[in-house]
């Protein structure tokens, strides 16, 4: 009789984990294919050597690495990180009044105000830039009424530029700060604020104090959705930047695609990864579950 009761439990095990490999072996097929073995090919090849017709010469070295040291490189990997923490940086700042506006929203007007955040999702993101171009171009819409209405006498120069990429990138990057936002807001305990004014909290003590470190979840994730992206959009760049803005992503982009020099590329691709890694392992390190005991 304990030997049928062992079996069940046999059968019955082996049944679960078949269940769950069924379940997890398509994902992981999916990740070991379409992400995994690329990575590794990606590292291997920015050990390789760029051939003299654009070819891969499999011979290990290091000078592809060693080639990112040149100032030139340094300075666009600086920038590339100063455009990307600077958008991020204004993603936060009108994101986080626009999500808590959201969040607190009368409940007939909230879905109308997340299609609106969702809108821009509907639409091609390249179809969006070129929009931007139409508005910020010489001959652009703002331009021409700013002229229409006196105010300049001279189109201002807003594209091809720093300003112009961070403009690009804003628009672009703005609800994947605002979706995470909203969703740390709408779970905010409303007494908690309410106990802050019956104990005389200042609004900007009751801001700092409750309200930011309850949400810093959401500021991290969207932080972590704009910050990550951002290094890696290299259209934005060639369109609203021109020839005079050059990013980590662009040159990734231009090594490929022109100077085919993969190895090269791929050198600067693990670079990136690197930091997209050590980036995302800070979020994990900073994200967990806030005590409300240290807010109370």
């Amino acid at each position: 009789m304990r030997k049928k009761f062992v079996l069940k439990d046999l059968l019955r095990s082996l049944k679960d984990t078949l269940g769950i490999t069924a379940t997890i072996l398509p994902a992981a097929l999916w990740m070991l294919g379409f992400f995994v073995i690329p990575l590794i090919l990606v590292v291997a090849v920015s050990f390789c050597t760029r051939g003299e017709v654009g070819d891969i010469v499999y011979s290990f070295t290091l000078k592809n690495y060693a080639k990112l040291i040149n100032p030139l490189y340094i300075s666009i990997f600086i920038k590339s990180m100063a455009i990307a923490l600077f958008t991020t940086m204004l993603c936060l700042v009108f994101g986080y009044p626009f999500a808590f506006i959201v969040a607190k929203a009368n409940k007939k007007i909230k879905p109308l105000l997340l299609v609106l955040v969702m809108l821009p999702f509907w639409t091609n993101s390249l179809v969006r830039t070129y929009a931007m171009i139409v508005l910020l171009r010489t001959e652009g819409i703002i331009n021409t009424m700013l002229r229409y209405f006196g105010l300049i006498n001279e189109p201002l120069q807003l594209m091809y530029n720093n300003t112009a990429v961070m403009i690009g990138m804003l628009y672009m990057m703005f609800p994947f700060m605002v979706l995470p936002l909203y969703a740390s807001i709408e779970k905010l305990d409303m007494r908690l604020l309410e106990a802050a004014d019956d104990l005389g909290a200042k609004p900007l003590n009751k801001f700092l104090q409750v309200t930011l470190p309850l949400t810093k979840g959401g500021i991290l994730a969207g932080s972590l959705l704009v910050f990550v992206p951002t290094l890696g959009l290299f259209f934005i760049t060639d369109l609203m930047g021109g020839s005079k803005v050059v990013l980590m992503s662009n040159l990734i982009k231009n090594q490929f695609l022109t100077a085919r020099d993969w190895p090269f590329g791929s050198a600067i691709s693990v670079i990136l990864i690197i930091v997209m890694t050590a980036m995302i392992a800070l979020y994990i390190r900073q994200g967990g579950k806030i005590d409300k005991k240290a807010v109370l």
